[in-house]
C-alpha cells in the first residue's frame, strides 16, 4: 500500500491528531508531492507517524516547517504514549528518515519525549504557545485581565461591530498591513492562502472575522480561525495600522474565543504562538495558559552547518 493511503487511513482513526497533521491539510500547505511520512508499527498495526515537509536547495534535501503549519513531529496513538512503548517506536521513526542535509520541526503537544532523537544526534529547544481551556462564557469573562474585561473590550465594541465571512482578498489586504508597517514580508502569498482556504472551507474548518467601524465602515482588524475536532487555532490576525489603537484586535480575539466555545463547542482555543514578548503578554491577558512544545533540529551536511553558523554570526 502507498504511504499516502496508509497515512490517510491512520488520520481517519487517530483520536487527537492536530489539524496541521491531517493528510488533506498537508496536501494544501506543502503540495501533495512535497511531503512524506514514516510509520511505527506494533503487532502489524500502525501506531505512530512522523510526517515531514521535504524541501530542496541545490543538491541538498532537507526537512523544514511548511507555511501555516504550526506543529508536526511524531504522533503516537494515546495507548502508546508511555516510556515502555515510546522509546522503541520513536527510534523506529528516526531510523526511517531519508538521507538529509538538515532537519527542523516544531513537534505537536503530544510529543513530550524526544530522547531517541537526542540519542541520534538531534538537539532541542523548548518553545511556548498559549492555550485557553474553553469553559463557560462567564468563567472565560472572569479570567480576562480586568483591563480587557472592563475597559478595552467594551470600548472597542462601542466603536466597531464584529462580523464573520467576507472576501478572502479583503482579509489578506488588511492582514498584510501589519507586516507593511514593520517593513516585513507577509508570511504567505495570496495564491497560497487561497488554496489553503479552499481546502479548509471544503472541510468546514475555518471562519473569517472582521471588526468594522460603526460609523465609517472601515475595517480595523481581521482574524482567521481554523479548527479540528478539539481545538480552534488563531491562525492569522492583523490590523490596519492607522486604526490599531481602537482595540479592535483584542475584541476580535475575544469574539473568536466566544465563537469557538458557543458555536463550535470545542474544548480549547489555541493562540498558536508567539514567542514575541508583546504578543505573548496579550495572550496571557485572555487567561490562556502556557503550553510548551519542542523544536527539534539536526544538520548532517558540513556545508549546511557552516552556513547556519554564518547566519547566526
Amino acid at each position: 500500500m502507498h504511504y499516502r493511503q496508509v497515512y490517510q487511513q491512520f488520520c481517519a482513526t487517530a483520536p487527537d491528531l492536530p489539524l496541521f497533521m491531517q493528510d488533506w491539510y498537508l496536501d494544501a500547505a506543502c503540495g501533495p508531492d512535497n511531503w512524506s511520512a514514516v510509520f511505527a508499527e506494533k503487532g502489524g498495526q500502525v501506531v505512530g507517524v512522523l510526517p515531514f515537509f521535504l524541501k530542496r536547495k541545490l543538491h541538498w534535501h532537507y526537512v523544514a516547517m511548511p507555511p501555516l503549519v504550526k506543529m508536526m513531529g511524531p504522533y503516537l496513538l494515546p495507548d502508546y504514549r508511555t516510556a515502555r512503548h515510546e522509546t522503541g517506536l520513536l527510534r523506529s521513526l528516526v531510523e526511517q528518515l531519508p538521507a538529509l542535509a538538515a532537519f527542523e520541526q516544531d513537534f505537536n503537544y503530544t510529543a513530550t519525549n524526544w530522547l531517541p532523537f537526542y540519542w541520534a544526534g538531534f538537539r532541542q529547544t523548548t518553545r511556548y504557545s498559549y492555550v485557553l481551556p474553553l469553559a463557560d462564557i462567564a468563567t472565560l469573562e472572569q479570567n480576562l485581565a480586568p483591563d480587557y474585561r472592563n475597559n478595552k473590550i467594551p470600548k472597542a465594541a462601542a466603536r466597531v461591530r464584529v462580523e464573520t465571512g467576507g472576501e478572502l482578498e479583503q482579509f489578506f489586504q488588511v492582514h498584510n498591513h501589519s507586516f507593511e508597517r514593520q517593513g516585513m514580508e507577509a508570511p504567505v502569498s495570496f495564491a497560497f492562502l487561497q488554496g489553503l482556504d479552499e481546502t479548509l472551507q471544503a472541510h468546514q474548518a475555518r471562519e473569517l472575522f472582521r471588526a468594522i467601524d460603526r460609523e465609517t465602515g472601515a475595517i480595523h482588524s481581521v482574524a482567521y480561525l481554523a479548527w479540528d475536532r478539539h481545538s480552534a487555532y488563531f491562525l492569522l490576525a492583523g490590523d490596519d495600522p492607522a486604526l490599531r489603537k481602537s482595540g479592535a484586535g483584542i475584541l476580535l480575539a475575544w469574539e473568536c474565543i466566544r465563537y469557538a466555545r458557543e458555536t463550535l463547542h470545542l474544548q480549547t482555543f489555541d493562540f498558536a504562538g508567539s514567542m514575541i514578548r508583546p504578543i505573548e503578554r496579550v495572550r496571557r491577558q485572555f487567561g490562556a495558559v502556557q503550553k510548551p512544545y519542542f523544536r527539534v533540529q539536526n544538520e548532517w551536511s558540513p556545508v549546511w552547518k557552516w552556513g547556519k553558523w554564518l547566519l547566526r554570526s
